[in-house]
């Protein structure tokens, strides 16, 4: 044991250091957004994200925007566990037949007023899977859509941008 804490204080730390990225662009948007939440929201605004039958490619983008680059929450923007705790639902992937049931449950246990964004090109349209019959296609053919957010996957950028076009 001695000898490996004498290895590691001879080592020292080898880790490079974290670079600073500013992105200006987000910066703005992100500051825009945090506005319009804390006059419409007073203060913050609650997501409930939803699979539908997505691919996943979405969801990785999605879950960015909580990595320290994007650090969404800082604008006012958190994702909740339950849909009863939510004002968004942001809905992802071409849903498919067996989770169009739990789409309009989790539909209509969000409170009102709620609003439905459905993110990436499968759900906005249905992608290349369009209905069939195991696809009921894009979000909109079982439940209201309130913002489309185009993109295969769409960029957290864009996730973004979607978010102050809805407030």
């Amino acid at each position: 044991m001695l000898r490996l804490f004498s290895k590691i204080i001879k080592t020292g730390v080898v880790s490079e250091s974290i670079p600073v990225v500013q992105d200006d662009e987000l910066e703005a948007l992100g500051i825009e957004l945090k506005n319009q939440i804390s006059k419409k929201f007073s203060g913050s605004i609650a997501i409930r994200q939803v699979d539908a039958g997505s691919c996943n490619g979405c969801e990785l983008e999605i879950h960015a925007l909580n990595n320290p680059y994007y650090a969404i929450e800082r604008f006012g923007i958190h994702f909740v566990a339950s849909p009863r705790h939510a004002d968004v639902l942001l809905v992802t992937g071409v849903v498919s037949r067996h989770m169009q049931t739990a789409l309009l449950r989790v539909y209509e246990a969000t409170p009102n007023p709620k609003w439905v964004i459905a993110a990436g090109d499968c759900a906005t349209c249905g992608g290349e899977f369009g209905v069939s019959y195991a696809s009921c296609g894009a979000v909109a053919n079982v439940i209201p859509v309130d913002l489309k957010i185009a993109g295969c996957p769409p960029t957290p950028l864009a996730l973004v941008q979607g978010l102050l076009a809805l407030c």
